[in-house]
């Protein structure tokens, strides 16, 4: 340990063939701290030439260290990344973000002016296209992501949970590493630990980084479902929510389905789910019309349906969280614990086997 570098810096990949040289190599182009950086990639049995790439890089890049995770999600990518590290100061970068040159050292210097346990910057969000763009602006409103903080590019100071993370190390050993049962929310679940034991996370929007969203409503459907799902689970370990806005989507789906179906024998229920459905609709125009001020106005058409769909997928998939682990005690569900970006390219790549076994299916 005589020779660690001052930082370690972990990178959960799997099937990253088309983002993982650029990543690292825009992560080897950070200005570097006093001491210097490794890199560790926490590799889940990529098989689709990333572990080629990776060995590449390793040739050229000596800092370069890659490991396996046999359990394929990012909890178990981060820990066997964690325990492999041997700096002093761990940062977390994914391979779907962009990031400032000096991401790195400003992580480090908040780190040591603030004396905070985790430390990240905004959660900002660039997208491609029409839709695309629509879904990373509907990401930074607070209509859309319940006035959370992190999706705030201009607020300094203590949050609940922040984009990535940047930890001393002594914290893992204080709270111990990543909840391996969680395929999402790992990050939430870790940080309600963290903040539980007294410690304090911060976030500052000199960490600049720019994360790339889902770019369909599909994708987005399942990603924000697989949140809701997994919050159920959270929520049951600590015997509570962290935030009172991780409630709100499930009760106003449940209630949409709910008071239709009451409303046909009583009617005061019929007009609750009415004077409901116009509150939504008209909180979601305005919403909307804000937003279009604010980002353009070529995504006014698209807000609506974006604003509903991250609500209505986090809301459903909160409800089959709620059937699933706490009313039938069932095994999660297969669609809940695939990785929703990875099941996307896997469809878009492999038409003719996907319709080989169409009928099967």
């Amino acid at each position: 340990m005589s020779n660690a570098p001052a930082a370690s810096i972990v990178v959960p990949c799997r099937n990253e063939e088309d983002h993982i040289e650029s990543c690292l190599r825009s992560i080897f182009a950070q200005e570097p701290p006093p001491g210097g950086f490794e890199i560790v990639v926490a590799d889940g049995m990529s098989n689709d030439g990333t572990r080629e790439i990776l060995k590449r890089l390793r040739d050229e890049y000596p800092s370069l260290r890659i490991i396996d995770n046999p359990q394929r999600i990012v909890s178990s990518a981060l820990n066997e990344a964690v325990k492999a590290a041997r700096g002093d100061i761990i940062i977390r970068m994914d391979a779907h973000t962009e990031y400032a040159s000096d991401y790195v050292r400003e992580c480090i210097k908040v780190l040591r002016e603030t004396q905070a346990d985790n430390v990240g910057g905004p959660w900002r969000a660039k997208g491609n296209g029409v839709i695309g763009g629509a879904i990373a602006a509907a990401f930074q409103c607070s209509f859309a992501v319940g006035g959370a903080r992190g999706h705030d590019p201009g607020y300094e100071g203590i949050v609940d949970t922040v984009y990535l993370g940047c930890w001393p190390r002594d914290v893992f050993h204080r709270v111990g590493l990543f909840d391996e049962e969680l395929v999402r929310n790992q990050d939430d679940e870790f940080n309600l630990r963290l903040t539980r034991a007294g410690g304090k996370i911060w976030q500052s929007p000199r960490i600049r980084s720019w994360y790339n969203p889902r770019g369909s409503l599909r994708a987005l459907f399942r990603q924000y479902s697989q949140y809701g799902y997994w919050k159920v689970r959270v929520i049951q370990k600590h015997k509570i929510p962290a935030s009172v806005r991780h409630l709100i989507p499930g009760i106003f789906v449940l209630l949409s389905c709910v008071l239709p179906l009451l409303g046909l024998e009583w009617h005061p229920a019929m007009q609750a789910w009415l004077i409901m459905m116009a509150a939504y609709v008209g909180c979601n125009f305005i919403a909307s019309i804000f937003a279009a001020r604010r980002f353009g106005a070529q995504y006014l058409v698209m807000f609506p349906i974006v604003f509903a769909s991250y609500h209505a997928a986090y809301g459903y998939g909160f409800l089959r969280g709620l059937c699933d682990f706490i009313l039938f005690k069932r095994k999660p569900r297969e669609s809940y614990t695939a990785l929703t970006r990875e099941s996307l390219t896997h469809e878009r790549t492999r038409p003719s086997e996907h319709n080989s076994n169409a009928e099967q299916a």
